[in-house]
């Protein structure tokens, strides 16, 4: 049972969360709030955690709640490690700026090595690569949400969310250990690759991101994610992708409740328009943002891009002319993928995406209806430039060329740009 004393939960509920000081923020950030904290509750609530994140009998918290649901999905609670702060720090080579992986709200992300069977460093390249994240003392994120993010990580266990490891709370040193994603963020592959990302990988990612907000959606007691984007969505050696980051995860309505009743936090571009005006989530909240990312895998646009035109910046308001009609879809897709995608997917994936951008969050899909749809998709065949082929082939057959006259002008090695959009002109008739 966990320590009858361990009074954390009460303490995030007693909403004595918010920060007397005010903190700046990215302008494509949704501002966050940080809390006021007492380090020896903390200490003594994530302790207890380890043996039982949440008892039984414990009373539900009103809707600004951020306790994790007790979902027959998931199993017990796991058994997370206690790391020192001088254990991560040998772990990371003393966190060297060549270790750091990325950086966000939270503060910085390291690459690191631990033994197999404990908390102990290991010499790099050796026991189990790990990334620890650090929270930065002046971090936006703030210890409420890592201790959220310990909350839902030590107790939600799916294929599609990322393993947390343990985590290190000693003095003002805040860190958490998970697993090592071999390939990194989705967005990194989407925008910073100059190799583009190929179709049949991007339906797969799609499909295993879909499936981890369907598990956090579909318990007796539902999770909202909150701040699905190209940046939390991690991916493995195989391309096998995780959601990471439950700092502002939420556990959802219940009962005859239609929403819970936030403050309003998150990334610009992502973020449901009826949840950034009036502070009421859904899970629809969530159909939304992956409604958005669905558009930047596509298109290989991001969700505000200030360094388009003006048209264009917004990238749902750009492209829903576009998802509107069926004779544009082509015009959608990422140019780097020129005809190596499949036709019949495209579509799909346009019509779905539209699906769950609508205006109405009542008429977007559940992600069990969206997890359905890309199902379909993983083994298409279709592509375009088969199709292309196909159609330079009956052309070939109609003129009735001689033999040993076949022509190399429209091979698509030689096509040039302009040639290469009115074949995707063609294509989407």
């Amino acid at each position: 049972m966990a320590d009858n004393n361990c009074d954390c939960w009460t303490f995030l509920k007693r909403g004595v969360c918010n920060s007397s000081s005010s903190t700046t923020h990215s302008a494509n950030t949704i501002p966050r709030t940080s809390l006021v904290y007492d380090a020896a509750t903390e200490t003594r609530c994530i302790n207890a955690s380890n043996r039982e994140l949440f008892p039984p009998n414990e009373a539900r918290l009103s809707s600004d709640n951020l306790d994790p649901p007790t979902s027959t999905k998931t199993k017990s609670p796991r058994q997370l490690l206690q790391f020192t702060f001088q254990e991560l720090k040998s772990a990371t080579g003393n966190f060297r700026p060549d270790s750091i992986l990325g950086e966000g709200g939270f503060g910085y992300v390291f690459k690191g090595w631990i033994e197999e069977n404990g908390t102990a460093p290991a010499k790099p390249g050796s026991g189990i690569t790990v990334a620890v994240k650090s929270l930065k003392l002046d971090g936006l994120q703030g210890h409420r949400e890592w201790v959220v993010e310990v909350a839902f990580l030590g107790q939600l266990h799916h294929p599609n969310l990322v393993k947390l490891i343990g985590y290190c709370i000693e003095e003002d040193h805040r860190l958490l250990v998970y697993e090592f994603m071999t390939r990194g963020s989705l967005e990194n592959h989407l925008f910073r690759r100059t190799i583009p990302l190929p179709w049949s990988n991007r339906i797969k990612i799609t499909l295993g991101a879909a499936k981890g907000l369907a598990f956090l959606h579909g318990g007796p007691e539902p999770v909202i994610y909150r701040d699905f984007k190209t940046s939390n969505i991690l991916l493995d050696s195989e391309y096998n992708a995780k959601l990471s980051d439950f700092g502002l995860a939420k556990a959802g309505p219940q009962g005859d409740k239609t929403h819970v009743s936030t403050r309003v936090v998150g990334t610009y571009g992502y973020a449901a328009p009826e949840y950034v005006m009036t502070g009421h989530l859904t899970s629809k909240s969530d159909v939304y943002s992956f409604g958005v990312v669905l558009l930047e895998i596509l298109t290989g646009r991001r969700s505000m891009d200030k360094k388009r035109p003006s048209g264009e910046q917004n990238l749902v308001t750009w492209a829903r002319p576009y998802l509107a009609d069926k004779r544009k879809l082509c015009q959608l897709v990422d140019p780097r993928l020129e005809l190596n995608y499949s036709l019949k997917g495209v579509l799909k994936v346009s019509q779905l995406a539209y699906s769950c951008l609508h205006r109405d969050p009542k008429a977007r899909p559940t992600m069990d209806e969206v997890v359905k749809v890309l199902s379909q998709l993983q083994d298409l065949n279709d592509l375009a430039i088969l199709s292309h082929h196909s159609r330079l082939s009956q052309q070939g057959r109609r003129k009735k060329k001689p033999e040993g006259s076949k022509s190399t002008k429209d091979s698509p090695l030689n096509i040039g740009k302009h040639r290469k959009d009115e074949i995707k002109l063609q294509l989407c008739k």
